[in-house]
């Protein structure tokens, strides 16, 4: 489903001037750090669970499924 702004675009992208002003004001803003910023390279998820160490950044559930590939050992 497509957000509201998305819509918005589609309506006036054939009027460049309608088009700046509207992104300018109603286009969500890039994040540069917060809990928006993290998002998983293998799902997409974004949240608290995220491992970032060592520049992985995958989820905690995609961590958990390939990493015996990338070379972790569980402890028991």
């Amino acid at each position: 489903m497509a957000s509201h702004a998305e819509r918005m675009l589609k309506q006036i992208e054939h009027k460049p001037g309608k088009k700046a002003v509207f992104e300018k004001h109603n286009l969500p803003k890039k994040r540069k750090f917060g809990f928006a910023q993290s998002v998983c390279i293998r799902c997409g998820r974004k949240g608290w669970g995220h491992t970032s160490k060592y520049g992985l950044n995958y989820c905690r559930i995609c961590f958990r499924e390939i990493a015996q590939e990338l070379g972790f050992k569980k402890y028991e």
